[in-house]
């Protein structure tokens, strides 16, 4: 594969993981709003719109450094000899875990 698709690969690879990361934080907004009280904070509009743009913001700083290590894992399949970038949080179990080290 040429630098110009790994490029392309890595930058979707990226912004897959910020928009799932994005879209955890929407659903955790959503959570904390059911929650709270009619008075709460969040159930004003106001910061509604300020804490979306924020977590989006958020998101996509955090896919950046590859925080969750989506990207890597979703490089390692299509681009097999990539290596994960350095400090990804994800890390990939081996093919066989053994759940009791004393029997094969």
């Amino acid at each position: 594969m040429n630098p110009a698709q790994r490029s392309k690969a890595e930058q979707a690879a990226v912004k897959f993981e910020g928009l799932f990361i994005s879209e955890m934080l929407k659903q955790m907004r959503s959570s904390a709003r059911e929650i709270a009280g009619e008075d709460g904070l969040f159930k004003s509009q106001n910061h509604n719109s300020m804490l979306d743009m924020t977590d989006t913001m958020l998101a996509d700083a955090m896919a950046g450094q590859r925080a969750f290590g989506i990207a890597d894992a979703i490089l390692q399949q299509l681009l097999p000899s990539t290596p994960p970038a350095t400090g990804a949080a994800l890390k990939l179990l081996p093919p066989r875990v053994a759940l009791n080290p004393e029997k094969p």
